[in-house]
C-alpha cells in the first residue's frame, strides 16, 4: 500500500486526532488570515489618506547642518530662480516660497486700530510677499476663506497684487479692483498694489497674529516679486544691493505622493550647491494625524499573528511527536515489512498537509466577515482615542509660542486632516495563496521537529520489546 493511502486510512482512524489537528490548523489560519487582511487594508487607507493629503515637501534650513556648524550662523538663502527651477520639475503640481517685511499702509488706508496694537510704527504691517497664496497652510486647512477675488499665484509674481482681510477691508471701503498704495520698511520708495482678493481671518482682533505679532485683521499678503522690489536691497527679500530675489524656504505640492524620492533626487540636480544648508523634508504630520490609528491596529495584528503561528508550530509539533510515539507499532511493522523511514516521514507530513490545507480553505469562508468586524471594532477604538487627544489640545496664550510653558509646537493639530476611523477588508487570492504557504511551512516544521524519532526507530527493538 503506497504511503498516499496509508495518510488517508490513518486520518479517518483516527478521527479525534485529525479534529484536534484541524482546530489547531483553523486557528492558526483565521489569525494568520486575520492579520494579512487587517495588513492589506490599513495599506489601501494608508495609500488612500497619502493621496487625500497631497506630497507636501518643505524646504528649509538643514537643522542638523546648523547644528555641527555646517551651515554656519546665518541661516542659509536659495535663489528665488533656483526654486523656480525646481517648481518646473514634472513631478511638481504646484509650489510657493514667501519672504516677508514692514509694510507702510499711504494713500489714506488705514489700519484696524481695534484690538491689538501694531508693534511696527505708525501705518506699518506685516505684510508676507507670496508666489501662491493658496499653498499659505490657513487658506490650505480652510482656516482661512476667500470671501472675494482670487488668490495670488505664480502668474503674479511681478504684479503689483495684493490681498486684505475683510476686517481691513470693511473700515476703508476696499473692494476687489481698488488700489492700495504701499510704501517699503526703509526709504520713500512707494507702489500702487491692486486688491486682488479679500479674505477672512477668523480670529479676533484681541489676538495678534502669532508669527509677527500684528493685528490680524491687518495682516497683507502681496505678490512676492513686485513687494521684494519695493523693498529692494532689505536682507528679508533681496540681497544686499539690489541682487536676485533670495528666500529662505519652500514648500512643493507634489501630484503623487509615491513622487517623493524622484522628486528629491532631480530637486538636487537641477539646484546643485545651492541646496547647502537646506533640506528637502515630506510634511507628513497631517498624514501621521490620519494614520496613526492605523499603524496601531496594524502593530497589534501582526503581533497577534506571530504569537499564534509560533505558538500553533509548537503544539501541532508537540501533537506530531505524542503521534510519533503512540503509532511505534504500526511504524515498527512497516519497517520490518521493508518500508523506508523516509516514505514515513513523508506519510506523517502529507498527513499534515492535507489537515492544513483544510483549515485554509474553511477559514476563508468566514475570516474576511470576522476580521471586518473585530478590526473596525478595533479601529473605531483607537481612532476615537486618537481623536479625543487632538481635541483635548490647547493653544498657548495669545502671543506666546507656548515653549516657554513646555508645550510643543509640533504637538498643535493638523485642520482637516481627522484620523481614519474606517477599514475595508477584502480577501485576495493573495492573500490565501500566502496564508496557505504559511500553514504548508508550519506543518513542514511540525513534521521535521519529530522526523529525528522516527528514523532513530529500530523495527527489531519495537517488535520484541515494544521500545
Amino acid at each position: 500500500m503506497n504511503f498516499v493511502k496509508r495518510a488517508g486510512l490513518s486520518l479517518w482512524a483516527r478521527k479525534g486526532r485529525t479534529l484536534i489537528t484541524l482546530c489547531t490548523f483553523l486557528v492558526i489560519s483565521v489569525m494568520v488570515l486575520a492579520g494579512v487582511l487587517v495588513n492589506d487594508a490599513t495599506a489601501r487607507a494608508q495609500q488612500e489618506a497619502r493621496r487625500s493629503v497631497g506630497a507636501e515637501v518643505n524646504l528649509g534650513m538643514d537643522l542638523g547642518a546648523l547644528a555641527s556648524g555646517g551651515a554656519g550662523l546665518q541661516a542659509p538663502r536659495i535663489d528665488a530662480g533656483t526654486v523656480d527651477d525646481m517648481g518646473d520639475l514634472p513631478q511638481v503640481q504646484r509650489y510657493t516660497y514667501s519672504m516677508w517685511d514692514r509694510g507702510i499702509l499711504k494713500g489714506g488706508t488705514e489700519l484696524v486700530t481695534e484690538g491689538v496694537q501694531s508693534p511696527m510704527g505708525a501705518d506699518g504691517t506685516a505684510t508676507l510677499g507670496v508666489l501662491d497664496s493658496s499653498l499659505l497652510p490657513d487658506f490650505r486647512s480652510g482656516n482661512f476663506r476667500l470671501l472675494s477675488g482670487r488668490h495670488l499665484t505664480a502668474a503674479d509674481k511681478n504684479d503689483k497684487l495684493l490681498m486684505v482681510e475683510e476686517r481691513l477691508a470693511r473700515k476703508n471701503g476696499l473692494r476687489v479692483g481698488d488700489k492700495v498704495t504701499l510704501g517699503s520698511n526703509e526709504g520713500t520708495a512707494s507702489a500702487d498694489f491692486t486688491v486682488t482678493g479679500v479674505y477672512r481671518d477668523p480670529r479676533p482682533v484681541s489676538e495678534a497674529e502669532p508669527e509677527y505679532g500684528v493685528n490680524p485683521a491687518n495682516m497683507l499678503y502681496a505678490s512676492v516679486g513686485a513687494f521684494a522690489g519695493l523693498n529692494s536691497g532689505q536682507e528679508q527679500g533681496h540681497e544686499s544691493g539690489g541682487g536676485s530675489l533670495q528666500v529662505a524656504d519652500a514648500v512643493f505640492l507634489l501630484r503623487d505622493a509615491d513622487d517623493l524620492d524622484g522628486f528629491k533626487e532631480e530637486a538636487a540636480r537641477v539646484a546643485g550647491s545651492a541646496l547647502d544648508g537646506f533640506a528637502l523634508d515630506a510634511n507628513d504630520k497631517a498624514l501621521r494625524q490620519m494614520t496613526g490609528p492605523l499603524k496601531s491596529i496594524g502593530s497589534t495584528a501582526t503581533l497577534a499573528m506571530w504569537l499564534i503561528g509560533l505558538a500553533g508550530a509548537a503544539v501541532l509539533a508537540l501533537l506530531a511527536n505524542l503521534a510519533v510515539r503512540q503509532r511505534r507499532g504500526e511504524y515498527g511493522v512497516l519497517l520490518a515489512m521493508g518500508e523506508s523511514r523516509s516514505r514515513l516521514i513523508l506519510q506523517q507530513a502529507l498527513e499534515m498537509v492535507v489537515v492544513a490545507a483544510l483549515a485554509v480553505g474553511l477559514s476563508s469562508l468566514f475570516a474576511q466577515t470576522l476580521t471586518q468586524s473585530a478590526g473596525q471594532s478595533l479601529l473605531g477604538r483607537e481612532a476615537a482615542a486618537a481623536q479625543r487627544k487632538l481635541d483635548s489640545w490647547q493653544a498657548p496664550p495669545p502671543g506666546s509660542t507656548g515653549i516657554d510653558q513646555g508645550m510643543d509646537p509640533d504637538e498643535r493639530p493638523v485642520e482637516n486632516a481627522d484620523p481614519v476611523d474606517r477599514i475595508t477588508v477584502r480577501l485576495d487570492p493573495a492573500d490565501i495563496a500566502t496564508v496557505g504557504a504559511v500553514g504548508l511551512a508550519i506543518a513542514l516544521i511540525a513534521t521535521a521537529l519529530p522526523a529525528g524519532a522516527v528514523l532513530r526507530l529500530s523495527p527489531r527493538a519495537i517488535l520484541t520489546k515494544g521500545k
